[in-house]
């Protein structure tokens, strides 16, 4: 039989497969199907992909938004707090608030009473700095004052510190004229009461006096033995010192309430420094940061919450994937 017989005679009598094998070989050739497992980890690879640029975005427009809308009004505020020094002139004198006649007074003349005032004056120059020192300090002297310290600093930015003390009565006319040696640029008037101190040690004066009076009447009569009497001279003694103590106190106080304190600042406008108002773009980002921080505290507060549940999951998901590993092992050696 020739060659092409041959194999005419193989193609008509072909072996046929068994159903079984030809099953067998369609299965091995179609695609695997995924799995609900891997469908799901795709699926939560892209929305997590998606989620996190998506809620990065919200929050920083968020806060951009926010920081936005609350800079606006404050920076009329901060316009006007800016102005302030400049128009220091039309607010009410500081010795206005110290003239016992004037409505709303601070001060009580039958009170004893501590007064102290703080004014920041700004000059030209160096030279005007030292000029107007010497014109508080010979102001002081003239009203009857004198001067508890004094510092002046010479230069671009000069500047001079005065603390000085003047009888009450003449605490308005020293203001007023210390006012004039300048533009004011602040001024502050402080009263603390002194009256009910005052009293406490006027009394406490009256009975130690009294309990020396009776002590020394006691040690006067003849009928008194040697241990009484030495105890009688030891607590007058001890009374005694505490009067002496007592007087000095009372003395202070009432000193203190003659003399009204007054520091004084000359500073020329570079030694003062002028206060930058914020644009709105620093405000803006300010408060953006601001709602930043508060974004993240919240975040971390939820995150330390779901924690738990998160731990529960990932170890659920551990155990799961270890146990079908451990099954596909056993299949695979037990054939």
């Amino acid at each position: 039989m020739t060659s092409p017989e041959l194999l005419h005679e193989l193609r008509a009598s072909r072996p046929q497969a068994p159903a079984a094998v030809r099953l067998r070989v369609r299965e091995l050739s179609a695609p695997e199907p995924a799995r609900a497992g891997e469908r799901f980890r795709l699926s939560f690879r892209r929305l997590a992909l998606v989620a996190v640029p998506a809620a990065a975005a919200l929050a920083l427009v968020s806060a951009g938004a926010i920081g936005l809308s609350r800079s606006g009004p404050a920076a009329e505020d901060l316009r006007l707090e800016a102005l302030s020094g400049e128009d220091a002139k039309t607010a009410p004198s500081t010795a206005e608030a110290l003239t016992p006649g004037a409505q709303g007074s601070a001060t009580t003349p039958e009170r004893a009473q501590r007064i102290g005032a703080t004014l920041t004056i700004e000059v030209r120059n160096s030279d005007a700095v030292s000029r107007a020192a010497q014109d508080a300090l010979d102001l002081t002297r003239a009203l009857g004052g004198y001067v508890v310290s004094s510092s002046v600093t010479t230069g671009e930015e000069a500047s001079a510190t005065l603390t000085v003390r003047v009888p009450v009565g003449s605490v308005q006319d020293a203001i007023v004229q210390l006012s004039a040696l300048g533009r004011i640029v602040s001024q502050q008037v402080s009263v603390e009461d002194l009256q009910e101190e005052l009293d406490a040690l006027e009394r406490r004066a009256r009975s130690v006096r009294e309990q020396i009076a009776r002590i020394t009447a006691r040690l006067q009569s003849g009928t008194l033995d040697a241990e009484t009497r030495a105890l009688l001279e030891t607590r007058r003694a001890a009374l005694r010192s505490e009067l002496r103590q007592l007087r000095q106190g009372i003395a202070g106080t009432e000193a203190e309430a003659r003399m009204a304190t007054i520091s004084l600042t000359v500073a020329t406008p570079g030694a003062l420094g002028a206060v930058p108002v914020p644009s709105r773009l620093d405000r803006t980002l300010d408060e953006a940061l601001n709602v930043l921080v508060w974004e993240g505290v919240v975040a971390l507060a939820v995150a330390i919450v779901t924690a738990p549940l998160a731990l529960l999951l990932v170890a659920a998901w551990l155990g799961r994937r270890l146990y079908r590993r451990r099954e596909e092992e056993r299949l695979l050696t037990a054939h």
